[in-house]
């Protein structure tokens, strides 16, 4: 019976089960969340907030991120696959943003996607080159982290080691499973020498620093003044459980980790109120960059097809997502 079936039919209801997963999730996670921040007093904090200050700030801290990012991706490209010009990679990187606000690893996808059709090389290859950006993110944000845990000597809990030594751990584990392997999916993994993890985390320092300056006087607009140490520390960590895909758009994961960390220098109805402020905009932001870059994207992807530039696509049958 299953055999006519088509894979992308069967495998509808999975990813319907997984959608409403994630809206009971957010649902869940914001219930209990206004249990503690009652919705006046939310709207309030929202009301009493500087925007003139809270604004600018913010749109400058989505605007450095998106063009760092992209200057990541072209630097870690041209390491393991070939160049590719700056602009045409703000644009994929902002469409990107665009699907992965609604699906985390869609977006992930339809960057190695295009990527496989811009250098014509197999798609799992690509694939490991955005699974090394990912984890790579992720090990340069408990860097940060430690750096406020250990340098700055910020006043928290040690138990944040643990978290140091998963990660270190996980990486280990990656190279061990993937760097002897031969499979595409492991090619970045295997050509990736120490010195190249040691650049790409450095690489990527200036987005974080930044990201945390602005936060930091973002939230003075909403009335909070959290220590730039204790900032330093958890601000990371919030970033981590906020890339977690399992809620609808990343809301309700960030909020409460906001409240959670930061409960003891700032009233929870303005964390929640500059949390959700924070997060709307960034995407918001990248959205609007996303529409912006579109046309681009589509311009130039018709005309690499027209040129034949996606000859592994056509030997497997598989027709442009664009």
């Amino acid at each position: 019976m299953m055999a006519g079936v088509p894979a992308a039919r069967r495998a509808r209801p999975g990813i319907a089960l997984r959608r409403a997963g994630a809206i009971a999730a957010t649902a869940v996670i914001f219930a209990l969340i206004l249990r503690r921040v009652p919705a006046t007093a939310l709207v309030q904090a929202l009301r009493d907030a500087d925007l003139g200050l809270f604004l600018p700030l913010m749109f400058a801290n989505t605007l450095f991120y998106f063009a760092w990012d992209t200057l990541v991706l072209a630097a870690v490209v041209r390491w393991f696959h070939g160049g590719v010009p700056y602009r045409e990679l703000l644009a994929v990187r902002a469409i990107s943003y665009v699907v992965g606000f609604f699906n985390t690893n869609l977006g992930r996808g339809a960057l190695a996607a295009y990527l496989t059709r811009r250098l014509r090389a197999p798609f799992l290859e690509l694939g490991s080159t955005v699974l090394f950006l990912v984890l790579t993110e992720y090990t340069q944000l408990v860097l940060w982290s430690m750096l406020g845990l250990l340098g700055l000597r910020a006043e928290v809990s040690r138990s944040l080691l643990i978290v140091a030594a998963a990660v270190a751990a996980g990486w280990i584990l990656v190279r061990w499973l993937l760097a002897p392997r031969d499979w595409p999916l492991a090619r970045t993994f295997r050509l990736a020498t120490p010195a190249r993890y040691a650049q790409i985390v450095l690489l990527r320092a200036p987005m974080f620093f930044v990201s945390l300056c602005l936060h930091y006087y973002a939230a003075h607009a909403f009335g909070i003044h959290i220590p730039f140490a204790q900032l330093l520390t958890f601000l990371p960590v919030v970033f981590m459980i906020a890339a977690l895909p399992v809620t609808v758009a990343h809301l309700g994961t960030t909020q409460a980790a906001w409240v959670f960390f930061f409960g003891a220098y700032a009233p929870a109805p303005q964390l929640l109120a500059f949390s959700l402020a924070a997060h709307l905009v960034f995407a918001a932001t990248r959205a609007l960059a996303g529409a912006a870059w579109m046309p681009s994207a589509i311009v130039d992807l018709a005309t690499s097809q027209k040129k034949g530039s996606y000859p592994f696509f056509a030997e497997k049958g598989v027709r442009p997502l664009f």
